[in-house]
């Protein structure tokens, strides 16, 4: 039996880092348990894209939050964080009329409505076929390769204790059970991702959890692309909460199907961000229990030759291909429940942990509900 912190946070993606970070800047001893050496899993396997402004209106407040948690950490630990915001060019007047009433409906501090050429500009591509677009200020950036690592650095240079290589069987009342024996705390947090399938199978299955894996590959970034990009396409608009619950949307779908039926086909969300390193582009979606570690080459070139089209790109440089994934639910984007007076599990069963990391930590330490998720 261990001696006893305050938390013990169970999983080291950017959820249960986000939590530890939370509750160290509150004054507790944190512990973190995980089954991997180090951060290797879906928090730096994705865009590094807080795209906090197309999110459910009922989830504007825990965004709000999720940014500010963002920028103290990315100051605290030394971490790239750019605020430069979303660039959303619209290739039709359908998602042109989809922008407009999520500008109307958001406000211009959070959507501002943009004309081709100022496009063009940010996405260093002369020749950008839009009919205009928007841009999202209060989005985000982070290098995923770099910011959840560095936070645990971080965490670990100041106290909070991480346990690596190690399976947590189950948590209740305070004990978390693991290959390494038991260890005891005033309070546990389980943040496990897909693996909550195994520590707490009835509730996986109960939200029916499962895994979305994705089809993704880091492009050279041509000179004329700024680091800091970050692109949304109409794919995007009819998926993310936010933008979808406009009244253009039921057609914006119908055209899509029409016009971008492959896209439809492989549930892309076609979208884009740099880095240092190059240009993330991505991504296809497929559910199931366990995923088979295949990606369809016809899919990732499909990907790639949209994703390159953005920038201007005609035969995009690939320097890396992988599959992504994360934990998903076809009912809810949010896991959040205490199982006991002790115990609270908090799992993002969506694509937007990263977006919403620092926001659902603080509900999770808060044993606060969030009705709009």
């Amino acid at each position: 039996m261990d001696t006893s912190p305050d938390l013990i946070v169970v999983g080291s993606g950017i959820i249960g880092l986000a939590t530890a970070f939370l509750a160290h800047e509150q004054g507790q001893s944190v512990h973190v348990i995980d089954a991997a050496d180090r951060v290797v899993g879906s928090s730096v396997q994705n865009f590094g894209h807080a795209c906090f402004t197309a999110q459910a209106d009922g989830i504007q407040d825990v965004a709000d939050v999720s940014r500010a948690g963002w920028l103290r950490a990315a100051a605290a630990a030394g971490f790239w964080a750019a605020t430069s915001g979303t660039w959303l060019p619209a290739a039709t007047e359908v998602e042109m009329q989809v922008l407009r009433e999520f500008a109307e409906h958001r406000g211009p501090e959070r959507v501002r409505l943009v004309g081709r050429d100022e496009l063009a500009d940010a996405l260093g591509n002369p020749g950008l076929e839009a009919v205009g677009g928007a841009h999202l200020p209060r989005d985000m950036r982070v290098d995923p390769r770099e910011a959840a690592p560095a936070l645990a650095r971080w965490l670990a240079d100041r106290g909070v204790r991480f346990t690596w290589n190690t399976q947590v069987h189950s948590a209740a009342d305070g004990i978390v059970e693991t290959t390494r024996g038991r260890f005891r705390a005033g309070r546990v947090v389980v943040c496990p991702g897909f693996s909550l399938m195994q520590i707490f199978p009835d509730l996986a299955e109960r939200h029916q959890v499962r895994v979305c894996d994705l089809a993704m590959a880091l492009i050279e970034r041509p000179a004329a692309v700024r680091p800091e990009v970050a692109v949304l396409t109409g794919t995007s608009m009819a998926r993310y909460d936010g933008i979808a619950a406009m009244p253009s949307v039921p057609a914006l779908r119908r055209e899509l199907a029409e016009r971008e039926p492959d896209l439809v086909g492989c549930i892309a969300n076609l979208m884009a961000t740099g880095n240092d390193r190059g240009l993330f582009i991505g991504d296809s979606h497929g559910y199931s229990l366990s995923p088979e570690p295949f990606v369809d080459a016809a899919t990732a070139d499909l990907l790639l030759g949209k994703g390159g089209a953005l920038f201007g790109v005609e035969s995009p440089r690939v320097l890396e291909r992988w599959q992504g994934r994360y934990a998903d639910s076809p009912v809810t984007n949010l896991v959040l429940e205490q199982v006991d007076e002790r115990t609270t599990v908090a799992v993002v069963t969506s694509g937007i942990g990263m977006t919403l990391a620092f926001g659902v930590a603080d509900v999770a330490l808060s044993r606060e509900t969030v009705p709009g998720f």
